[in-house]
């Protein structure tokens, strides 16, 4: 695959040509695959724009690649961003010339989205930093990977594209060490286990994820670590990425995230003792915290790991238990 310099002034020219590895699959597919900073949506809409050619003509997403084919895509810049920058407080646990790591505090949203542009944690990058890579687009500017709303802390970003395509690799690859911690209704029978279901868009619900056999593949591995009467603290360790995985599988094992509206976790009317019961329903966040990434920087291959203490109501509502029973409540 190579960049052309006489691609046409609108973007970028690729050409690529098809390995004997792809044999058999769908074009979007394969070229998703070659190309990890484009998605396979992003692909089928340049077929359609007739900005990716075959043999001389327009190629199909649904063509069957043989292998050794040439393919042509045309890549346009993209349009300027017009996200305005904020000055927000942001903690950073990290920084240096190719990246960002950042305690995301619970309730910031991560990038823009339908109905919001302003508020977001690219808002205050883009005002903490204007050399953040381009790969995400315009509204989700160095942004690897993300975390739910209402779930706090670690999350790295890129700074540039080659930092953000390497990173993007290793997620892809699973080699990101990625440990959370949730607070759950009840206690698992087992004290720990993997969960092994594919995850996908509810059918009636389209702001939930489920279950799904016609999902993609999530798994997911927990260890019981403190056991507080009405509920229990799980060290939890996603071993893929679907938006809401975490959350899907406690609350399918029936264990759901305490606080998740979302996911059967918000009730504790029945708590039987009070004080418990009392310290339960003032929470009212996501007991959700990624504790830590790991994973090996794009410039110099060393591993590094970085960890963000518990935001203070979750820490506080840990220890309010964790006193209840006697028990100490751990963690950074």
């Amino acid at each position: 695959m190579r960049g052309d310099p006489g691609a046409p002034a609108a973007g970028r020219r690729l050409r690529i040509d098809l390995p004997l590895s792809r044999r058999g699959e769908r074009l979007d597919l394969a070229l998703a695959a070659l190309l990890p900073d484009q998605s396979r949506a992003a692909l089928q809409r340049l077929m359609r724009e007739g900005r990716v050619l075959l043999a001389g003509g327009p190629a199909r997403a649904s063509y069957r690649v043989r292998g050794g084919e040439r393919v042509v895509v045309d890549l346009p810049f993209p349009p300027p961003s017009t996200l305005e920058p904020e000055d927000r407080p942001l903690d950073v646990l990290h920084e240096d010339a190719d990246l960002l790591v950042i305690n995301k505090p619970p309730g910031m949203t991560v990038h823009p989205g339908a109905g919001r542009r302003s508020g977001t944690l690219v808002n205050a990058l883009l005002h903490h930093c204007r050399d953040l890579s381009g790969i995400g687009g315009i509204l989700r500017p160095g942004i690897v990977h993300r975390l739910d709303r209402e779930t706090s802390g670690v999350l790295v970003v890129a700074k540039n594209d080659a930092a953000h395509r390497d990173l993007s690799d290793q997620f892809k690859a699973r080699t990101v060490s990625k440990i959370y911690e949730a607070l759950v209704r009840g206690r698992p029978r087992l004290a720990q286990g993997t969960l092994d279901a594919a995850i996908g868009r509810h059918p009636v619900a389209r702001t939930r994820m489920a279950l799904r056999r016609s999902g993609r593949a999530a798994r997911t591995a927990y260890r019981l670590v403190l056991p507080l009467g009405i509920v229990s603290l799980l060290e939890v360790r996603p071993e893929t990425g679907r938006t809401h995985q975490i959350r899907v599988h406690l609350s399918a094992l029936g264990h759901p995230v305490v606080g998740d509206t979302l996911y059967g976790g918000a009730r504790f009317h029945e708590a039987r003792d009070r004080r418990a019961r009392e310290a339960l329903l003032a929470y009212h966040g996501l007991a959700l915290h990624a504790r830590s990434l790991g994973f090996h920087h794009p410039r110099t291959g060393a591993f590094c790991a970085f960890a963000a203490p518990r935001p203070r109501d979750l820490a506080d509502l840990i220890a309010a238990l964790a006193a209840l029973q006697g028990a100490p409540a751990g963690g950074p």
